[in-house]
């Protein structure tokens, strides 16, 4: 008797212990991708069933870049003479005009080629007398050629002699025509030679600066643009007029239009687009970093409805109806979207799918099939 109910007990352990993969089988129906429900289910869930469109959609390709402006409105200050700086009330970040004093320098030098300019003048005068004198005398045959040729290259090497005097006045902002021994002074001023703003300032007041410094660097940001960087696989579908839209930091919308495509493709693979704003904003400034959407030519493309799109864990997925009641839930690649719609990229059957309250199924599928 006591055997009999040994060998009961052991059946009764082994018949618990294969039980167990009915849990396992179970749950490998919870985790796969199929989910069937019944028609009042599908009919309290909203679900609409249709088949994938093809579409007109512009493509939107998202790229970056930062806030330029053309080389020709960067401007570097410098002095073509040394000097010590006499006086500066500059700061980065000001506003200067065209024409208007940066700074003063003083140099014995300056001096000096004022006087030597004067003499030169004075010389000349003095050349050019004598040449008359002598040309009138030679007409005469009063006196030899050989004189009046010496007196004539005299006179022509004083007039290169007083140009090039006058154009080293020039580059220091000093007018030879107005110039005479009782206004010789002993500083220059250094005028602004664009309108804009002061981005760097690299003297201060008693440096001596040499004519390789750069004293001061402006920017005239009148001219702003956006240069994005386009891979090379994505720069064959650009060209001058397509819209951008644009996205500083602060999350403020621009628009803008592309201008110019540069030829040629870097060791990066990419190349730069730049394109002009639609309208200027000084809160723009250069080196801002912003992103932004191109909008690409119009294209056939397979689309669905925004809604019958999910995702799940950093994954996007479509539902396909399958038969009555039952759906499969496939991954897919997506691309851009417009007007409610959005394009699928990955090669799909010609099968109805759920355009309507997908979520609701994905919801259902992960929560274990259970009824609501």
């Amino acid at each position: 008797m006591r055997n009999i109910i040994i060998t009961a007990g052991i059946i009764c352990l082994f018949s618990c212990k294969e039980k167990k993969p009915a849990t396992t089988e179970q749950q490998t129906v919870v985790q796969t991708n199929t989910i069937e429900l019944t028609p009042e289910q599908m009919k309290s869930a909203g679900i609409k069933i249709e088949k994938a469109a093809t579409r007109d959609m512009h493509t939107i390709l998202k790229v970056n870049g930062m806030i330029d402006v053309p080389p020709q409105n960067i401007v570097s200050v410098s002095i073509p003479l040394g000097g010590y700086l006499k006086s500066m009330r500059l700061l980065p970040g000001m506003q200067v005009s065209k024409g208007q004093v940066l700074a003063i320098l003083e140099d014995p030098q300056y001096i000096q080629l004022q006087q030597d300019y004067l003499v030169a003048k004075s010389r000349l005068a003095y050349l050019e007398s004598d040449y008359t004198r002598q040309k009138g005398l030679n007409e005469a045959q009063a006196n030899s050629d050989k004189l009046f040729q010496q007196v004539k290259s005299d006179f022509e090497s004083q007039k290169v002699i007083l140009r090039s005097l006058g154009e080293r006045l020039q580059l220091i902002s000093i007018s030879p025509d107005k110039l005479n021994e009782s206004n010789i002074s002993r500083s220059i001023s250094i005028h602004a030679p664009i309108s804009g703003f002061v981005t760097k300032v690299n003297v201060n007041i008693g440096k001596y600066v040499s004519p390789t410094d750069v004293l001061f660097e402006l920017i005239d940001p009148s001219d702003l643009h956006l240069s994005l960087t386009v891979f090379e696989k994505d720069v064959i579908n650009l060209e001058p007029g397509q819209k951008v839209i644009c996205y500083a930091n602060n999350n403020e919308k621009y628009t803008a239009r592309i201008h110019l495509i540069t030829r040629n493709i870097n060791e990066n693979h990419s190349s730069e687009v730049h394109c002009h704003f639609d309208k200027y904003d000084k809160r723009l400034l250069p080196g801002m970093f912003m992103n932004a959407e191109i909008e690409l030519n119009n294209a056939h493309v397979k689309a669905v409805p925004e809604e019958a799109v999910v995702k799940w864990e950093n994954k996007t997925y479509i539902f396909f109806a399958e038969g009555t009641g039952k759906f499969e839930m496939t991954p897919v690649e997506t691309g851009s979207s417009n007007d409610g719609y959005i394009e699928i990229k990955t090669a799909i059957p010609d099968k109805d799918i759920v355009t309507g309250n997908a979520y609701a199924l994905l919801m259902k599928m992960k929560n274990g099939g259970e009824d609501e």
